[in-house]
């Protein structure tokens, strides 16, 4: 392999908790039926309004949800320290970057909030390409972030390989011609990850013997 393509939540970023109650309160602040846990973290890796569209079927309701978590919420609990990086991740990606593989980001999260967590783990710099929702014309699963990724950088599908926590993930690096690794300790659950993965890790620092 020569570029390794991550997705954020859940896979670099253990934004699970952050997301989840940031959703439940503004499900709460609306008068709407408060999802649990579960459901809520099955939604992350999708663009904000589909979060919400998979709770509620309603996209008014999907827009004024993300309209609140985004403006409003979010803002008031992403606290520094909020989003921690998984075990080993910046030590793993440095090691990567080390070895001379291209490193890249594909996020269904805006691009200024994700920007700012990967400048708070201090590995921002190590990526060639940060590629956010807000970048292309279809969010995951679509190909769209991949294929911006593989424009910018010049790699070929065969030499790349999508690394995430979701089917959304999985499924996105395969529609672009890549290999596909799934994380189980994410989002995902390894037996959904096992059927559209090419291969999983159960820790982040596998990678460097998996390649």
């Amino acid at each position: 392999m020569e570029l390794l393509i991550f997705d954020f939540d859940g896979t670099l970023g253990d934004s699970r908790r952050l997301i989840v109650t940031t959703m439940q309160e503004t499900l709460a602040a609306l008068g709407l039926p408060v999802a649990g846990e579960a459901a809520c973290a099955a939604t992350i890796g999708l663009p904000l309004e589909g979060c919400f569209f998979q709770l509620l079927n309603d996209e008014a309701l999907a827009a004024q949800c993300a309209d609140l978590y985004r403006y409003e919420l979010f803002p008031k609990n992403n606290v520094p320290g909020a989003v921690p990086p998984f075990p080993g991740v910046v030590a793993t990606l440095h090691e990567l970057h080390r070895r001379g593989l291209e490193l890249a980001v594909a996020s269904s999260r805006a691009t200024p909030s994700l920007m700012q967590l990967l400048g708070d783990m201090d590995v921002l710099p190590l990526f060639s390409s940060v590629v956010s929702t807000l970048d292309v014309a279809q969010p995951k699963p679509a190909p769209d972030m991949v294929l911006k990724i593989l424009a910018d950088t010049a790699a070929k599908p065969s030499d790349t390989m999508m690394v995430g926590d979701a089917t959304y993930d999985m499924l996105m690096g395969r529609a672009a011609g890549c290999a596909t690794c799934g994380v189980t300790y994410g989002n995902g659950t390894r037996e959904e990850l096992a059927r559209v993965a090419d291969s999983l890790i159960d820790r982040f620092p596998d990678l460097l013997r998996l390649l």
